[in-house]
């Protein structure tokens, strides 16, 4: 198991969404998961225009991926974020507030970078989200 210390430093000041500034790893592999979008293993959407219900595939699409390298939620070092319609930040916001301390038991949620841009690949996507996890 790596050695993983989540954390805000004192000097930073504390994000406002489930995240913290810093993941300190010390370990001999890493996992390196493509973005994932709402799809399931068929490729179909699922939520269309529907963001809350795009969130739930992802993490679960996530966490897919964290499985199939032996690797859990506590595994995750970093996440990046990736929405294409700034109205759905606070979504987004709600979306982990409700679901990481589930995730992420002990409130240690992995540094996240969040952007806004114009499209994803396909424009039925909402969001995409890549994940670097320690193994």
């Amino acid at each position: 198991m790596p050695d993983i210390k989540i954390f805000n430093p004192a000097e930073l000041s504390k994000p406002r969404s489930p995240y913290m500034q810093v993941a300190r790893v010390k370990t001999s592999e890493f996992a390196f998961i493509a973005g994932q979008v709402s799809v399931d293993a068929s490729g179909r959407l699922i939520g269309a225009g529907d963001f809350d219900a795009q969130c739930a595939q992802v993490f679960a699409n996530i966490h897919a991926a964290l499985c199939s390298v032996g690797a859990e939620w506590r595994n995750v070092v970093e996440f990046t974020s990736y929405l294409v319609r700034s109205q759905d930040v606070p979504a987004f916001v709600a979306y982990r507030h409700r679901e990481f301390p589930t995730m992420f038991s002990g409130g240690g949620f992995p540094p996240n970078t969040l952007l806004v841009i114009e499209r994803l690949a396909h424009e039925s996507y909402l969001l995409e989200i890549q994940t670097v996890a320690a193994l």
